[in-house]
Protein backbone atom coordinates (compact mmCIF):
# COMPACT_ATOMS: atom_id res chain seq x y z
CA UNK A 1 0.00 0.00 0.00
CA UNK A 2 1.26 3.83 -0.63
CA UNK A 3 2.39 5.49 2.34
CA UNK A 4 -0.05 8.69 2.64
CA UNK A 5 0.92 12.34 2.55
CA UNK A 6 0.17 12.89 5.97
CA UNK A 7 1.34 14.54 9.22
CA UNK A 8 1.17 11.41 11.34
CA UNK A 9 0.01 8.24 10.21
CA UNK A 10 -3.22 7.74 9.73
CA UNK A 11 -4.79 3.79 10.40
CA UNK A 12 -8.10 2.77 9.42
CA UNK A 13 -10.40 1.92 11.55
CA UNK A 14 -9.96 5.36 13.58
CA UNK A 15 -12.34 5.56 17.02
CA UNK A 16 -12.66 9.42 18.00
CA UNK A 17 -14.12 9.92 21.69
CA UNK A 18 -14.96 13.33 23.66
CA UNK A 19 -17.76 12.20 26.69
CA UNK A 20 -20.29 10.40 25.37
CA UNK A 21 -20.15 10.80 22.16
CA UNK A 22 -17.85 8.55 19.89
CA UNK A 23 -17.03 8.92 16.09
CA UNK A 24 -16.50 5.07 14.69
CA UNK A 25 -16.83 3.40 11.99
CA UNK A 26 -19.48 1.66 10.11
CA UNK A 27 -19.71 -1.86 10.38
CA UNK A 28 -22.23 -5.07 8.85
CA UNK A 29 -23.59 -5.51 12.24
CA UNK A 30 -24.70 -1.83 12.52
CA UNK A 31 -27.42 -2.66 9.72
CA UNK A 32 -30.15 -2.85 11.65
CA UNK A 33 -30.11 -0.38 13.98
CA UNK A 34 -28.68 2.22 11.31
CA UNK A 35 -31.89 1.24 9.08
CA UNK A 36 -34.31 2.16 11.32
CA UNK A 37 -32.73 5.84 12.67
CA UNK A 38 -32.73 6.65 8.83
CA UNK A 39 -36.06 5.10 8.58
CA UNK A 40 -37.70 7.17 11.85
CA UNK A 41 -35.62 10.46 10.36
CA UNK A 42 -37.04 10.01 6.27
CA UNK A 43 -38.87 12.85 6.25
CA UNK A 44 -36.53 15.32 8.35
CA UNK A 45 -33.38 14.41 6.46
CA UNK A 46 -35.06 13.66 2.94
CA UNK A 47 -34.30 17.66 2.16
CA UNK A 48 -30.66 17.07 2.26
CA UNK A 49 -29.76 13.55 1.43
CA UNK A 50 -27.50 13.40 -1.50
CA UNK A 51 -28.94 11.87 -4.75
CA UNK A 52 -27.56 10.72 -8.26
CA UNK A 53 -28.29 12.52 -11.06
CA UNK A 54 -28.16 9.30 -13.27
CA UNK A 55 -31.31 7.86 -14.54
CA UNK A 56 -31.78 4.23 -12.91
CA UNK A 57 -28.84 4.39 -10.63
CA UNK A 58 -29.40 1.34 -8.30
CA UNK A 59 -28.50 2.00 -4.71
CA UNK A 60 -25.92 0.17 -3.22
CA UNK A 61 -26.69 -2.60 -0.64
CA UNK A 62 -25.70 -2.09 3.04
CA UNK A 63 -22.83 -4.64 2.76
CA UNK A 64 -21.58 -2.72 -0.18
CA UNK A 65 -21.35 0.75 1.59
CA UNK A 66 -19.93 -0.43 4.69
CA UNK A 67 -17.24 -2.02 2.18
CA UNK A 68 -16.97 1.29 0.70
CA UNK A 69 -16.77 3.19 2.91
CA UNK A 70 -13.95 1.57 4.82
CA UNK A 71 -12.08 0.96 1.69
CA UNK A 72 -11.93 5.27 1.25
CA UNK A 73 -11.08 5.43 5.23
CA UNK A 74 -8.11 3.19 4.85
CA UNK A 75 -7.22 4.89 1.58
CA UNK A 76 -7.16 8.01 3.06
CA UNK A 77 -9.81 9.71 0.19
CA UNK A 78 -12.22 9.98 2.85
CA UNK A 79 -12.92 9.39 6.58
CA UNK A 80 -16.38 8.40 7.41
CA UNK A 81 -17.92 7.56 10.89
CA UNK A 82 -21.27 6.96 12.68
CA UNK A 83 -21.70 9.41 15.88
CA UNK A 84 -22.95 7.44 18.48
CA UNK A 85 -23.95 8.34 21.93
CA UNK A 86 -23.71 6.51 25.21
CA UNK A 87 -26.75 6.93 26.73
CA UNK A 88 -26.03 5.28 30.28
CA UNK A 89 -22.52 3.97 31.79
CA UNK A 90 -21.60 0.82 30.66
CA UNK A 91 -23.86 0.52 27.71
CA UNK A 92 -22.69 0.54 24.13
CA UNK A 93 -23.10 3.77 22.50
CA UNK A 94 -26.34 4.22 20.37
CA UNK A 95 -26.48 5.58 16.61
CA UNK A 96 -27.32 8.96 16.62
CA UNK A 97 -26.21 10.13 12.61
CA UNK A 98 -23.22 10.11 10.43
CA UNK A 99 -20.48 12.32 9.48
CA UNK A 100 -18.37 11.75 6.39
CA UNK A 101 -14.86 13.82 5.26
CA UNK A 102 -14.77 13.02 1.40
CA UNK A 103 -12.70 15.10 -1.14
CA UNK A 104 -9.62 14.91 0.79
CA UNK A 105 -6.67 16.14 -1.35
CA UNK A 106 -3.49 15.94 -0.18
CA UNK A 107 -0.10 17.76 -2.35
CA UNK A 108 0.01 21.50 -2.42
CA UNK A 109 -4.01 21.89 -1.51
CA UNK A 110 -4.14 19.92 1.76
CA UNK A 111 -7.80 20.06 2.07
CA UNK A 112 -11.21 18.03 2.20
CA UNK A 113 -14.92 18.84 3.13
CA UNK A 114 -17.23 17.40 5.59
CA UNK A 115 -20.79 16.62 5.31
CA UNK A 116 -23.01 15.11 8.58
CA UNK A 117 -26.67 13.99 9.73
CA UNK A 118 -27.98 13.75 12.87
CA UNK A 119 -31.51 11.85 14.29
CA UNK A 120 -33.67 14.53 14.70
CA UNK A 121 -34.35 13.42 18.45
CA UNK A 122 -30.69 13.94 18.96
CA UNK A 123 -30.72 17.32 17.49
CA UNK A 124 -30.14 20.78 19.40
CA UNK A 125 -27.79 18.54 21.87
CA UNK A 126 -24.26 20.05 20.95
CA UNK A 127 -23.71 16.84 19.20
CA UNK A 128 -22.73 17.58 15.61
CA UNK A 129 -20.58 20.70 16.62
CA UNK A 130 -18.43 18.25 18.73
CA UNK A 131 -18.66 15.87 16.09
CA UNK A 132 -17.36 18.10 13.66
CA UNK A 133 -14.50 19.54 15.68
CA UNK A 134 -13.33 15.59 16.27
CA UNK A 135 -13.06 15.24 13.10
CA UNK A 136 -11.44 18.84 12.09
CA UNK A 137 -9.08 18.32 14.56
CA UNK A 138 -7.89 14.82 13.46
CA UNK A 139 -7.71 16.21 9.71
CA UNK A 140 -5.62 19.10 11.04
CA UNK A 141 -3.69 17.15 13.35
CA UNK A 142 -2.93 13.92 11.68
CA UNK A 143 -3.53 13.81 8.32
CA UNK A 144 -1.59 17.29 7.88
CA UNK A 145 -4.55 19.05 6.38
CA UNK A 146 -4.76 22.91 5.88
CA UNK A 147 -8.41 23.64 5.21
CA UNK A 148 -11.81 22.36 5.79
CA UNK A 149 -15.09 22.68 4.24
CA UNK A 150 -18.76 22.59 4.90
CA UNK A 151 -20.84 22.86 1.94
CA UNK A 152 -24.75 23.44 3.12
CA UNK A 153 -27.69 24.00 1.53
CA UNK A 154 -28.61 28.10 1.69
CA UNK A 155 -32.19 26.47 3.57
CA UNK A 156 -30.92 24.57 5.69
CA UNK A 157 -30.45 26.30 9.27
CA UNK A 158 -29.35 23.24 11.67
CA UNK A 159 -26.19 22.92 9.54
CA UNK A 160 -25.69 26.61 8.95
CA UNK A 161 -25.53 27.00 12.78
CA UNK A 162 -22.87 24.43 13.42
CA UNK A 163 -21.12 25.80 10.95
CA UNK A 164 -21.08 29.82 12.32
CA UNK A 165 -21.06 27.83 16.05
CA UNK A 166 -17.34 26.46 15.21
CA UNK A 167 -16.17 29.56 13.57
CA UNK A 168 -16.43 28.24 9.70
CA UNK A 169 -16.51 31.27 7.46
CA UNK A 170 -19.02 31.73 4.69
CA UNK A 171 -16.95 32.16 1.16
CA UNK A 172 -19.80 32.72 -1.30
CA UNK A 173 -22.52 30.70 -2.91
CA UNK A 174 -21.65 27.51 -5.26
CA UNK A 175 -24.18 27.19 -8.43
CA UNK A 176 -25.78 23.70 -8.86
CA UNK A 177 -23.26 22.40 -6.34
CA UNK A 178 -24.32 18.56 -5.14
CA UNK A 179 -27.15 16.70 -6.41
CA UNK A 180 -29.46 16.61 -3.72
CA UNK A 181 -32.65 15.46 -2.95
CA UNK A 182 -33.43 14.52 -6.89
CA UNK A 183 -32.00 18.12 -8.46
CA UNK A 184 -28.37 20.08 -8.64
CA UNK A 185 -29.06 22.67 -5.74
CA UNK A 186 -27.10 25.78 -4.75
CA UNK A 187 -25.03 25.19 -1.51
CA UNK A 188 -23.24 27.99 0.26
CA UNK A 189 -19.17 27.24 0.76
CA UNK A 190 -17.83 27.60 4.62
CA UNK A 191 -14.34 27.24 5.49
CA UNK A 192 -11.42 27.19 8.22
CA UNK A 193 -8.23 26.83 8.57
CA UNK A 194 -5.71 25.22 10.32
CA UNK A 195 -3.98 28.12 11.57
CA UNK A 196 -7.06 29.41 12.32
CA UNK A 197 -7.34 27.26 15.26
CA UNK A 198 -3.57 26.11 16.63
CA UNK A 199 -5.41 25.22 19.63
CA UNK A 200 -7.67 22.80 18.66
CA UNK A 201 -11.13 23.10 16.98
CA UNK A 202 -12.30 21.03 19.99
CA UNK A 203 -10.52 23.21 22.31
CA UNK A 204 -11.77 26.31 21.21
CA UNK A 205 -15.36 24.94 21.08
CA UNK A 206 -15.29 24.21 24.69
CA UNK A 207 -13.83 27.52 25.27
CA UNK A 208 -16.30 29.17 24.25
CA UNK A 209 -19.28 26.92 25.74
Amino acid sequence: MTRLDTLHPHRWPVVLEHGDLVLRPLRRADQIEWESVRHRNREWLGPWDATSPLPHTAPMTFGQMVRKLNRQGRQGVGLPWLICVRTSVGSAPVIAGQLSVSSIVYGSARSAAVGYWIDRDRAGQGLMPTAVALATDYCFQVMGLHRMEINLRPENGPSRRVAEKLGFRLEGLRRDFLHIDGQWRDHDAYAITAPEVPEGLLSRLLERG
